[in-house]
């Protein structure tokens, strides 16, 4: 026995820049309990980490196989000593472009088990998502994710969301070239970059190795990246703008061929003009597509360009080039042949599920996910099983499935009964079998209708008479979105639908907008048009009717979306008109209440989606972390640590300053130097810093720290003395932020320039 609590033996795992993320985030609940932080801001705080409040309005969960009743208060977080997230909520844990180790996996897997209702869920972002877990069990949480190397940072908020990437990426035979260390570059650059932080909402990257397989999805991006090879040279084909929701967008190139050493600060450009330029005010016209409609992609395309010359050289644009092999995967087994024998259920398996890799002799499994959906345990033998066969070779789909790649076909065989065994061996993926969801009503604030619930139903149906179907209507994809904000990626299938409601009688019935002749392929080329609203019960009968209606009339090949765009929407919203109909409530109740909802259907229940947060500017952010670092500071003094105290004292004066900076468009290193250069020469210099009484004595305190290094060696006095100093000056940044805002509202009214709109010019590049 080593004597050591588990958190301590724990920490020496955790990478100190990832424990110190966690450490920050644990102080800022202390803060929020004591009521030092504003509901608002500490909203936004915890989406940054993934800690999203979550629906709870029925007491149900449902699994794909009727709803399971839970036993969970429901409450508020609230201020006082005493504070609890009494209600469950969600944690969402970020996996870049999918990867998953085994050692991952277990972890997550534990977590599930001792902290949520161990269901690990797979979202359409490549995500893991744990429901019903509590706020004051994140911290120890993410401190397990950080010991092997996750971060939930950024998970949501108004910010980078999670990098996505086509889950072939490598081991594909119409690729460019393997798009991972691009998208892992990509992750870490722009994870907590200042650049990033001041988002009127969020952010979506996804790289994509070909422009005809739909693995990657770029043009719904705000960002999307597509490999390319011209004249031998490695590129991306680059488009932004694009996006789904209410009125979904193609994405608009931005860069025919943008060379490999321009992608990061290409991205950095593109995320600076979105900071400055998009949207703050309105949340529903935020997202960087707007932008783009409203200046026009050449007018963008120029400010890109110019934001881009203005950039101070990065190293990190290029030094992940030297090493594109980091993340290749390498084989634990010799590749072979598939067995010509074994049982018909593992032949079917393997026409469905297994994918041939560029590789010779190996193959890619994709192992079926009801409703996005595996349990604790069945994640712990997959991970043994990748230990076995693979190696870390997971990734998570934005299909909500799992792949599992590199897998010998000598060992498919093996591989398929232990899938079997585990109840996770069904057949028909990238079928019409093979349906996606959002989670709907089950744990949505914003949620209509039950997408899981009629997802679930529609799955259990078409399975029964999947031997049936005519092999063109098995191709077709069904996605499902609770509402109109397309989680589910209703535009990009070929029967989609999403969630609305309707009144009946004086009461509400729960209905689908049915969307068809969406294209999958291609990275989502095309989206598909809404032609009516039918109830949510009746949805099975409208797909049986569309299907037996597009398998008579479809011509040699026909695609579903050629037939839908040959026969026209005004054909189609015919037939779908006798679905229309609701019986009364006493002739059929059962239209009144949604799929696998034993409840009578409501949606007075509805809430605030937490899905983006709140617009919060990034200097309140970090006034708030300087807040909290000369906490850190007073703390150190206390314990008689005087020449860190007045280390940290400084620290805090410095975070102040640096955010104060970056509000004025300055750009400014993560250095002292640079801090205190560009503080000097912005808001000193400048008298912007200056109140009318103080005059410049709070900038000086800041200076005249820094020029002396007033911490080295500090006593009892001299740390006390910086302690104060440091209390002043924050005073002091707080009234800055406050002249400088309300400046700006006041331009913006009179219709001039606000001064923080003034462009200030770069500072020169550090000496090499």
């Amino acid at each position: 026995m080593s004597g050591k609590t588990w958190k301590a033996e724990l920490a020496e795992r955790i990478p100190d820049e990832l424990g110190r993320e966690v450490d920050v985030f644990e102080g800022q609940m202390d803060l929020k309990r004591d009521g030092k932080i504003d509901d608002r801001i500490f909203a936004e705080m915890r989406l940054r980490r993934g800690v999203y409040g979550q629906r709870y309005d029925n007491g149900y969960r449902n699994d794909g196989n009727g709803p399971k009743k839970l036993d969970y208060p429901c409450g508020e977080l609230k201020k006082g000593p005493d504070t609890v997230w009494d209600a469950p909520g969600m944690q969402r844990i970020k996996i870049p472009y999918g990867k998953i180790s085994a050692d991952q996996l277990d972890v997550m897997a534990d977590l599930a088990e001792e902290y949520s209702d161990a269901i690990l869920h797979v979202t359409t972002r490549q995500d893991i998502q744990l429901h019903f877990v509590h706020i004051e069990d994140t911290p120890d949480m993410h401190r397990r994710l950080a010991a092997v190397g996750i971060t939930t940072r950024e998970a949501c908020g108004n910010s980078v969301r999670n990098v996505t990437a086509c889950q072939f990426a490598g081991v594909c035979s119409t690729e460019s070239f393997d798009v991972t260390p691009y998208a892992d570059a990509c992750t870490q650059f722009l994870l907590g970059h200042p650049d990033v932080q001041d988002f009127g909402r969020k952010f979506k990257i996804a790289f994509s190795g070909c422009h005809d397989e739909p693995c990657g999805l770029v043009t719904f991006h705000d960002l999307g990246a597509t490999a390319k090879v011209r004249d031998g040279k490695r590129g991306f084909e680059v488009v932004v703008g694009g996006g789904l929701g209410a009125v979904p967008v193609q994405a608009k190139v931005l860069d025919e061929f943008c060379p490999e050493e321009e992608l990061l600060p290409l991205a950095q450009a593109v995320c600076r003009v979105f900071a400055r330029l998009g949207e703050k005010q309105s949340r529903a016209r935020a997202r960087i597509k707007f932008l783009v409609q409203k200046v026009g992609i050449e007018a963008f395309r120029e400010l890109v360009a110019e934001e881009r010359a203005q950039l101070r050289p990065d190293p990190r644009w290029t030094a992940f080039l030297a090493n594109l092999g980091h993340t290749d995967e390498r084989p634990l087994r010799p590749g072979a042949p598939l067995p010509a024998d074994g049982p018909a259920a593992f032949q079917g398996w393997a026409k469905t599920n297994l994918r041939p890799q560029v590789q010779g002799g190996y193959f890619t499994a994709t192992i079926k996910l009801p409703l996005g959906d595996f349990t604790a345990d069945q994640a712990r033998v997959l991970a043994d099983l990748a230990r076995a066969y693979t190696g870390d070779t997971f990734r998570a789909t934005v299909e909500q499935n799992l792949a599992l790649r590199w897998v010998s076909g000598a060992d498919a065989l093996a591989i398929w009964e232990a899938l079997r065994d585990l109840g996770l061996a069904e057949d028909g993926a990238g079928t019409i079998t093979d349906l996606t969801s959002c989670p709907g009503t089950d744990t949505c604030k914003l949620g209509i209708s039950a997408s899981r619930g009629l997802t679930g139903e529609l799955r259990r149906r078409l399975t029964v008479v999947q031997g049936d179907l005519d092999p063109a209507v098995k191709k077709l994809r069904i996605k499902a979105s609770g509402c109109f904000n397309s989680c589910g990626q209703h535009h990009a299938a070929d029967l989609g639908f999403l969630g609305v409601s309707r009144n009946v009688g004086g009461r509400k019935v729960p209905h689908f907008n049915v969307v068809v002749g969406g294209q999958w392929t291609e990275n989502a080329a095309n989206y598909g048009l809404v032609v009516g609203a039918v109830p949510s019960k009746r949805v099975p009968e409208v797909i049986d009717a569309l299907t037996k209606r597009y398998v008579a009339e479809k011509e040699p090949d026909e695609t579903f979306r050629g037939w839908v765009k040959r026969v026209g929407k005004p054909t189609i919203r015919k037939l779908l008109k006798p679905f229309g109909a609701v019986p009364s409530y006493e002739e059929d109740p059962s239209f009144y209440s949604d799929w696998r909802d034993p409840r009578e259907y409501g949606i007075g229940d509805l809430g605030v989606g937490e899905c983006a947060g709140e617009v919060v500017p990034f200097v309140e952010f970090g006034l708030q972390a300087a807040e909290q670092v000369l906490d850190e500071a007073q703390d150190l003094h206390d314990g008689g640590q005087h020449p860190a105290a007045g280390r940290k004292a400084f620290e805090s004066m410095a975070t102040a300053a640096q955010a104060l900076a970056r509000y004025l468009e300055a750009e400014v290193r993560d250095d002292d130097d640079d801090i205190v250069a560009v503080f000097r020469r912005e808001l000193h210099d400048t008298g912007l810093f200056h109140d009318k009484y103080a005059k410049g004595k709070f900038a000086t305190y800041f200076l005249k720290a820094h020029a002396a290094k007033a911490w080295e060696g500090a006593d009892e006095e001299r740390a006390h003395r910086l302690l104060d100093e440091a209390r002043l000056f924050l005073e002091a940044s707080h009234g800055c932020y406050e002249r400088l805002a309300a400046a700006q509202a006041k331009a913006k009214n009179e219709g001039g320039d606000a001064p923080k709109k003034k462009k200030a010019p770069a500072a020169p590049a550090p000496a090499e």
